[in-house]
């Protein structure tokens, strides 16, 4: 992974996009590598770009935010994918969410906030405001599974699913388990494999319809 972030911009108001350009570069953590203005410019430039996380206006012309996410992800795009909204709707939100999006802010966040969220879905982690997270799960849940007898996961590995559901973070995570960030990380792709997910979405709604974890 290279020392600084690369980042790519997708926003259609020319204003925004300008803020966001001059406000992130000024991060030394991170380097903004492409932007767009459109879904359309977005879906061939972005993949080219280098980027590993990119913020995605939800409410684009032509291809929206919820659209370009299920088509970058259905060509494999190796990026994460910050959703910005000007207003929260939850259902939108969480279909962006079920595509493939690995969180979303409502613009005019905390620059700080912004800063750290980017940091938190490069790092493998998710960001779902835990005030939302309930609805958020209920959501995906549907009709459960027949419970098992028998789990694929510890109860360490539980303990943690369980904690990212609630909307913690992997820094949060780690610090109620008394462990390092990296772990978390690495235990998550570990329980991602034994439930044959790709993400913690897909890891966090398993285990819900499994009837493994609780919130």
């Amino acid at each position: 992974m290279s020392e600084r972030i690369p980042l790519f911009l997708v926003e259609d108001q020319t204003a925004t996009l300008k803020a966001l350009v001059k406000l992130l570069g000024s991060y030394p953590a991170f380097e903004v590598v492409g932007t767009a203005m459109t879904g359309e410019a977005a879906r061939h430039a972005l993949p080219l770009s280098g980027a590993r996380v990119a913020l995605v206006d939800i409410e684009l012309p032509g291809i929206d935010g919820i659209e370009l996410v299920a088509l970058l992800k259905s060509a494999h795009v190796q990026c994460e994918l910050l959703m910005l909204t000007s207003f929260a709707d939850p259902q939108k939100l969480f279909e962006a969410m079920r595509r493939g999006a690995s969180g979303y802010l409502v613009k005019g966040v905390a620059a700080d906030k912004l800063a750290r969220a980017i940091e938190e879905v490069d790092g493998g982690g998710t960001i779902i405001e835990p005030r939302l997270a309930k609805h958020f799960w209920q959501y995906f849940k549907g009709v459960e599974e027949p419970r098992r007898n028998e789990t694929p996961l510890d109860a360490e590995e539980l303990d943690l699913l369980t904690l990212v559901a609630k909307g913690l973070s992997n820094a949060e995570t780690a610090g109620v388990l008394g462990l390092g960030k990296r772990n978390v990380r690495t235990r998550l792709g570990k329980i991602y494999d034994k439930l044959g997910a790709r993400s913690h979405v897909d890891a966090v709604v398993v285990a819900l319809k499994r009837g493994l974890i609780e919130i």
